[in-house]
This record gives C-alpha cells, sequence and structure tokens, in this order.
C-alpha cells in the first residue's frame, strides 16, 4: 500500500518526464545519416550535436547538457573567412577589391542557407516550438546560414585545419563560378540597373508606395519601375531595404 507521504510529489514528475522527453528527443535524431551527408564521422559526437543548438532550444530546455551554438559559430565563421581568402588568393589575380566582393558572395546568408536545406539540415536542428514552426523566415535563413558556420567550427575542432579546407572547398567554393557567370557578387540594385541598361536601355527608378508605423519601427513597400512600368515590389524596415528586395524581385520577373 502507498501511503501520502510515500507518493513522489507531482512537480517531480513533471520534472522527470521532461528530462526524458528532452533526452528522447536528442536520441531520436539520427546523426549518423547527417554525418554522411556531411562527408564527415565526428569523433566527438557531441560537437556535431552542439552545432544545431539554436540558443531558443534552450530558453525551453535549460538541462539540455549541450550549450547553444554561437561560439562553434563564431569559430566557424574565422576558419570558413580564412579558407575562402586562401583560396581566391591564390587562384585569382584579381585586384581586392573584386576579391573582397567574390568572398562576401561566396559567405552570405543567402549561399550558405541554400547549401544547409540541402544537407538536409534543417531536420536535425533544435529549435524552440516557435522557431521551428517559423520554416520560411528571413530569422530561418540566418539559423541555417549560423548552423552551417557552426558545422564548419565543429569539423575544425574535431578533425583539424585540412578536413575543414576540403568540406568549405567541396560544399562552398564550388559555388563560385556560378556567382562569377551570373555576377552575384553584386548588389541585387546595381545587377538590375547593369541589366535593364544593356537590355533595353533604361536606368531603373524607385518609387514608395506604401510606409506606415512609428518612426522607431518603420515599414516600407516600394515598386522598382522601367520608366512607367512596375516591374516588383520590395519590403523592408527601411526604404533602402525595400529597394533591395524590389531589384531582387525584378530580376526574377524580367528573367534576367
Amino acid at each position: 500500500m502507498i501511503h501520502e507521504s510515500d507518493r513522489i510529489p507531482e512537480s517531480c514528475v513533471l520534472n522527470l518526464e521532461s528530462l526524458r522527453d528532452r533526452e528522447a528527443m536528442s536520441e531520436e535524431k539520427d546523426f549518423s545519416g547527417f554525418e554522411e551527408k556531411l562527408g564527415v564521422e565526428f569523433k566527438n559526437k557531441d560537437l556535431i550535436i552542439q552545432a544545431l543548438v539554436h540558443r531558443s532550444y534552450l530558453n525551453e530546455h535549460p538541462d539540455f547538457r549541450l550549450g547553444h551554438n554561437e561560439r562553434l559559430e563564431f569559430l566557424g565563421d574565422a576558419v570558413l573567412e580564412l579558407v575562402t581568402t586562401e583560396y581566391l588568393y591564390a587562384n585569382y589575380p584579381n585586384p581586392e577589391g573584386d576579391l573582397t566582393n567574390w568572398r562576401a558572395a561566396l559567405v552570405n546568408a543567402n549561399i550558405l542557407s541554400g547549401i544547409c536545406r540541402d544537407l538536409g539540415t534543417e531536420e536535425y536542428l533544435f529549435l524552440s516550438r516557435g522557431e521551428s514552426k517559423d520554416a520560411g523566415s528571413k530569422a530561418r535563413q540566418y539559423i541555417l546560414a549560423n548552423a552551417f558556420e557552426a558545422i564548419i567550427g565543429a569539423i575544425y575542432l574535431d578533425q583539424g585545419y585540412e578536413s575543414s579546407k576540403k568540406f568549405i572547398t567541396e560544399r562552398v567554393l564550388v559555388k563560385l563560378p556560378y556567382i562569377l557567370e551570373h555576377r552575384l557578387y553584386l548588389d541585387p540594385k546595381s545587377r538590375f540597373q547593369e541589366a535593364a541598361q544593356e537590355v533595353i536601355g533604361i536606368t531603373p527608378n524607385y518609387r514608395v508606395l506604401e510606409e506606415k508605423g512609428p518612426d522607431h519601427n518603420k515599414w516600407f513597400k516600394v515598386g522598382v519601375y522601367l520608366n512607367e512600368e512596375f516591374v516588383a515590389a520590395g519590403e523592408g524596415s527601411s526604404k533602402q531595404e525595400a529597394q533591395v528586395q524590389a531589384a531582387e524581385n525584378g530580376i526574377a520577373a524580367k528573367g534576367w
């Protein structure tokens, strides 16, 4: 017979269940499959797991045994920049300005998040419930880009510089020919203007279509035009951000 004094307090039961849930979550994910996609077999498995832990996950799971991935991201960012810089310096005689623009195009959030998605990283991320639902957002793009840098940091710590270099060469540097061919090292406004002038001899102009919100939290909708022809619109927290998005959408709309 169980006496009332022998009962485990409900709060303790909930805490034990919560702990089991957290442990089960990390065990459910088969990281060997992810390692195979990366082409890296980690000696320290905790490194690749931690590389995928977003800060938001720890807010909901403070007892999780590993920290978030921001320190690994910091390290991976430096390794990525060094490898990319070394490669560009060794293979292209172009001036510093060109190399700087090419490097920026190679390591921007759009490219890195795309690589991360191609690797199937999203299903392995440790995110809060809120972040998990926000799959198509700009924030998710940055989470993926940062996770990619954290993965590089994890490879560097576990395997050393040469393995990191091999991974970056195979995943990132292979994008360079495409970037150069399509002039993606130019910002969208410059690319749209160059294409518009080359194809139809017109310089684009931008017009604010809508503006709302208080001064500290403005929102803009901007349209890009070729003379009086409306091409596309973009949105952002500043006119410049909205113009850049409008130009990017304009490139897509025109097939340039």
